[in-house]
């Protein structure tokens, strides 16, 4: 399975809109993350985790031609509001697949009634196959997705294991029966969002803990803001085997 991160950073991204801090300032192109996504790709699959305000932009870049389907990890805007950009897949190749909670299946009907309308359905609003699923395991394509409860402060969120890679955004806090979900996992994706702690994302500290824990072989950090530092100076203070992810990384797994 190959694995591309779309994008890596925070709600806001980075740079921030107007911001002289020095990170948003930066040159270095690793420096500046789009809102956080991933790309899935295995046989002729492609599977995406997340789609938000760049998701037009990221498919461009990484020339994505189509997509199988898209795993929601929750319905906070930075992870979903880019689903209408979802119509050029739509019209070339019909309904695209979506798997999320019940919870975010009606925040999605909310926010983007014109593409859930049965009737009067506006003919340029693309066409959903909805898939709402449970913290149980589901099938894509006869691949096996593992959902990963975590809480991102008092929301619930899905990570998602495949196979022996793991990805889990948003997480300030994990239940030890989710943890046990991830026991042999060899690549390991997770949030951490700056050096001071924060009430709803794992700091710095906190995700090197939960890496600690986990034990995979390899590790990134991802939905990171401008807090945690200038990525090269970050990355060379690491533990073994952990990384800084940034956009348009691929990865083997």
């Amino acid at each position: 399975m190959k694995v591309t991160f779309l994008g890596t950073g925070t709600s806001q991204g980075i740079p921030i809109i107007g911001s002289k801090h020095p990170v948003c300032l930066s040159e270095n192109p690793k420096d500046k993350r789009l809102r956080v996504s991933v790309l899935l790709e295995w046989d002729d699959h492609k599977v995406v985790i997340d789609c938000g305000p760049d998701f037009r932009q990221q498919m461009l870049t990484n020339n994505v031609d189509k997509i199988d389907g898209i795993l929601f990890t929750h319905e906070h805007n930075d992870h979903i509001i880019g689903l209408d950009d979802v119509r050029p897949f739509y019209f070339r190749q019909g309904d695209i697949s979506i798997y999320a909670h019940e919870r975010v299946i009606k925040a999605l009907k909310k926010r983007f009634e014109y593409v859930f309308e049965v009737e009067n359905k506006y003919p340029g609003a693309p066409h959903l196959s909805v898939n709402e699923i449970e913290n149980e395991a589901f099938e894509i394509d006869e691949k096996k997705i593992i959902p990963i409860n975590v809480m991102h402060n008092s929301l619930q969120v899905f990570g998602y294991r495949i196979d022996d890679f793991a990805y889990i955004t948003d997480a300030k806090t994990i239940a030890e029966e989710e943890i046990e979900k991830l026991t042999g996992v060899k690549t390991l994706v997770v949030n951490a969002l700056r050096i001071e702690p924060h009430h709803s994302h794992f700091n710095l500290e906190e995700a090197l803990a939960f890496i600690s824990k986990v034990q995979p072989e390899t590790a990134y950090l991802t939905h990171i803001s401008h807090l945690l530092g200038f990525h090269d100076e970050v990355e060379a203070k690491l533990p073994k085997g952990v990384h800084l992810a940034y956009d348009n990384l691929k990865i083997e797994i």
